[in-house]
């Protein structure tokens, strides 16, 4: 067998993105209780004793002794507390590992779900951004929480997993199955070694029965199998070593456009049930695929869309000839048996193609061959579609063009004739065959070589003017020529071959490239969705609907060109591709009366929805030569849009988390802030009622003001964050609107002197007076509570040259650096000051959603002379009336 010793490229590509990440270790159970925690500490403390840096991330010893027992004497990182609808939560404090930088750290239950207002949503996302960091990671696993096992482990325990693991996580890691029997886990339960007692009783009778105990036991050796075997193909092909290295089987099915290919596919189904082996339907393209009927490529689409339905891995290969793609392949996948179809053939066309199973038992070195008889060929080969004769020996032009290149050579040599030999004569007529060999395909070669021997004849070869050859010597001159034309020809027509492949599998890489691109630039999933009509749309130049699944039915989200509505026949054909997870509509097997046919954008997550296709001229919406770039467009399609999905879903998670954030914010706010001056008003009216004291009643009205304040701070933050702000612009006297606000924040300000720089002739400037009062009196509020004691409050306004520049400087101990813009989101307070005794972190805030209602913008930085914060509100040119001219006045 011929060996390739050039490493494949993409392995090495995927090698070298992996350097200088950490690498992942997952010890892998059927079930809980097999001992994976306290394998993975086991581990860990042998590391450490040899003098690697190890840690404890988290671990869940969920009361079990011997686990707890094992954690004594490694170093544990603490946990971070996170606070979520009044309860407690502790998870991994990634930034501590991070900072703490081990080499290795141990994080139990991979497939965990992280506490809302965690960094990330789930465990399996923490320990990735530990990899990337460089840092090994040890981690356990059920076999249940593999997202791609998920349904076939709910079909049998009657338990769906919430928590799940992508497999492209098992991919990446060295797997370590933990086993023990179910009769020895099941006696481990009985004595309470996993669960108390309780739960270990209702465990016992539902998840941890045995015969569930056994299908998980084999499915973890299964995965595990499997994860190791993709692991040692991705070695071989990253350091080209040959031979298929069959520790586990792999099998391939060789199909055509015969109908009895079907039956290989079912046969290799058969076959990778018994064995439990993946398998992989190929079909090897070559020349002679250009000259396939119409229902010849119909039945190759039906036969790779059954081996997509049996569970098949499908691939179309170019090739010069079938033996040479199927060999390459076969070396490429590393196939351990490959499952062929024996046609039967007359004598004479095997002696003139010769046969393809013999060629390749020869070449396919140490590879099972599986050859089937085609029993089903006999009977149909009557009646099998076959090329027609015109396709198969091209087009008459092109022995025309092929028959003037001869005739345009032998005029040529007719006038070089005098001056060159007849050896270089016959040399130049090795010209056209080439030129009709490389450009219109091996038999107008074959015609361009006899019509040059002819011509050399006829017009070079004494006598001349005949076909006669006086000199035996010119005969073998002759047969020379035409042998070396013939040969020519051949070796031109495989160029033109390989050129031809290459040039329609960079077409539709090209294709897939720019759809990709497409799909990734969208931003919305309207966008996204109309993207995905429109370039399919193009690319296989038919009209295209997308529609997702609703409470009424298929709802038509987007549509390329835009289409209003769909006939009632067109939504039950959608409607049934989406519940049967099968194309519906007119080219399939179902609702053929359809204009459209619909196909399923399916991921692992189930239907999310069907892209219709139809044409103009109600026909065939795709030719059977489109079908496979139409399941890879649509196999993109759906993971972009699957991406998205979760995109939004994640999105809508952390928005949840945000409010619940707020809403605890709130609540501590509202616990202190709303009981301070509650607590001094009713003591203080108390007090009056028996000692009626002027100060106790100005000491209620301070209190009420303030109480009032936060009530308003609460309302108009409500009002921002509804975007619900009622703007009445009109021209407003900066001056008159800080001695206001100062005025009204007199309390706040005590023991603070007000030095006001603004020069008297400051224009005018078009504002809402109520929404800068606002502004000005939770700035200035602001800073009464931060600046130090006894030090003045400035506010001033310079003018530049595109916009008015309004300040309140206090003098105390400023902003922390990078603090200044987090100062302006919601309930956060300055860190820093021991002086600070209320506030609700809502006041910053507030300045910033009403001055940019107002189209102002407002920035916080830190004061050299005086030293302090600074606020600034920056009124743009556009808002500043101008003051009138004395010409104006006159």
């Amino acid at each position: 067998m011929v060996t390739d010793d050039r490493p494949s490229p993409e392995a090495l590509l995927r090698q070298a993105a992996r350097e200088g990440r950490g690498r992942l270790k997952i010890f892998l159970g059927a079930a809980p209780g097999v001992g994976k925690t306290w394998e993975m500490l086991s581990q860990g403390a042998r590391r450490r004793e040899t003098g690697v840096d190890v840690v404890v991330g988290v671990v869940e010893t969920h009361g079990r002794r011997d686990t707890e027992a094992m954690v004594h004497g490694a170093e544990l990182i603490a946990r971070r507390t996170i606070d979520h609808m009044g309860h407690s939560l502790g998870e991994m404090d990634i930034d501590a590992i991070l900072e703490r930088h081990p080499a290795l750290v141990l994080v139990d239950e991979l497939a965990h779900t992280n506490a809302p207002g965690s960094r990330h949503p789930k465990r399996y996302q923490d320990v990735e951004e530990l990899l990337d960091a460089g840092i090994d990671v040890y981690s356990t696993l059920n076999i249940q929480h593999v997202e791609s096992l998920n349904d076939v482990v709910a079909s049998f325990t009657r338990v769906r997993v919430r928590e799940t693991v992508p497999d492209s996580i098992l991919e990446q890691a060295e797997i370590e199955v933990v086993d023990i029997p179910p009769d020895e886990l099941i006696e481990r339960l009985r004595d309470g070694k996993v669960y108390i007692p309780q739960e270990a009783t209702r465990a016992l009778s539902h998840f941890f029965s045995k015969s569930n105990l056994t299908a998980l036991r084999e499915m973890a050796l299964r995965r595990a199998a499997q994860a190791v075997d993709a692991q040692m193909l991705e070695h071989l092909r990253a350091n080209a070593l040959a031979g298929s290295f069959a520790a586990g089987e792999r099998i391939l099915v060789a199909i055509s456009e015969h109908p009895h290919a079907a039956g290989l596919v079912r046969a290799g189904k058969r076959m990778a049930d018994a064995l439990r082996a993946p398998w992989t339907v190929v079909h090897i393209e070559t020349q002679r695929d250009q000259y396939f009927t119409e229902s010849s490529r119909s039945q190759l689409a039906e036969t790779l869309a059954l081996a997509s339905r049996l569970g098949a891995s499908t691939a179309s290969i170019p090739a010069v000839n079938v033996v040479e793609g199927l060999n390459s392949f076969v070396r490429d996948a590393r196939a351990t048996q490959i499952i062929i179809g024996k046609s039967p053939r007359s004598w004479w066309f095997e002696m003139r193609h010769g046969s393809v199973v013999d060629r390749l038992v020869r070449v396919i070195g140490d590879v099972a061959v599986h050859v089937l008889p085609s029993g089903e060929a006999v009977s149909t080969a009557t009646t099998r579609p076959r090329q027609s004769r015109r396709s198969l020996w091209g087009r008459p032009v092109d022995y025309l063009w092929s028959l003037g290149a001869v005739g345009l050579m032998t005029g040529l040599s007719l006038m070089l004739s005098q001056a060159i030999t007849l050896g270089n004569i016959a040399l130049l007529y090795l010209v056209p065959v080439m030129f009709a060999a490389a450009t219109f395909g091996l038999r107008a070669g074959l015609f361009a070589g006899f019509m040059s021997s002819l011509a050399y004849n006829f017009f070079f070869l004494p006598p001349t003017g005949t076909l006669t050859v006086s000199n035996p010597e010119n005969v073998v001159s002759i047969f020379v020529l035409l042998g070396v034309a013939i040969v020519t020809s051949q070796f031109a027509a495989r160029v033109r071959v390989q050129a031809d492949l290459a040039a329609s599998s960079a077409r539709q890489n090209a294709a897939l490239a720019s759809f990709s691109r497409q799909l990734t630039a969208s931003a919305t999933k309207e966008e996204l969705m109309q993207a995905i009509c429109a370039d399919i749309a193009r690319l296989l130049e038919v009209r295209t609907a997308l529609l997702l699944p609703g409470a009424s039915g298929p709802d038509l989200r987007a549509a390329f060109p835009p289409e209003d509505r769909l006939g009632q026949i067109e939504l039950a054909a959608a409607q049934w591709a989406v519940d049967n997870d099968q194309p519906a509509g007119r080219g399939s097997s179902t609702l053929t009366a359809s204009d459209w046919l619909f196909h399923p954008l399916r991921t692992s997550r189930g239907v999310l929805g069907v892209l219709g296709l139809a044409r103009e001229d109600a026909g065939e919406p795709v030719r059977s030569d489109q079908l496979p770039l139409l399941m890879s467009l649509l196999d993109q399609a759906a993971i972009a849009f699957d991406r998205m999905t979760l995109e939004e879903e994640n999105m809508k998670a952390q928005a949840v988390g945000e409010r619940d954030r707020l809403r605890s914010a709130l609540l501590s706010s509202v616990s202190h802030d709303l009981r301070t001056p509650l607590t001094t008003i009713v003591t203080a009216a108390q007090e009056m009622k028996h000692h009626p004291r002027p100060d106790l009643a100005e000491t209620i009205e301070t209190e009420a003001q303030r109480l009032n304040r936060f009530v308003a701070n609460l309302l108009d933050m409500a009002r921002v964050e509804a975007g619900a702000l009622p703007l009445k612009m009109e021209a407003t006297d900066l001056f008159d609107a800080v001695a206001s606000a100062v005025h009204d924040t007199r309390t706040s300000l005590q023991g603070h002197a007000v030095e006001v720089d603004i020069v008297p002739d400051i224009p005018l400037v078009r504002l809402d007076p109520v929404l800068l009062h606002h502004c000005l009196i939770n700035l200035l509020d602001n800073a009464g509570r931060y600046a130090d004691p006894g030090t003045p409050i400035i506010i001033r306004c310079q003018r530049r040259h595109d916009a008015l520049l309004l300040s309140i400087v206090d003098q105390g101990p400023g902003i922390a650096p990078g603090q200044e813009k987090r100062v302006f989101e919601t309930f956060t307070r300055l860190e820093g000051s021991d002086r600070v005794r209320h506030g609700t972190g809502l006041g910053l805030a507030i300045v910033k959603g009403f001055a940019e209602a107002m189209g102002l913008t407002v920035e916080a930085s830190n004061n050299d002379d005086p030293r302090g914060a600074c606020f600034t509100i920056r009124i743009p040119q556009a808002q500043i009336i101008a003051p009138l001219s004395p010409k104006d006045l006159a």
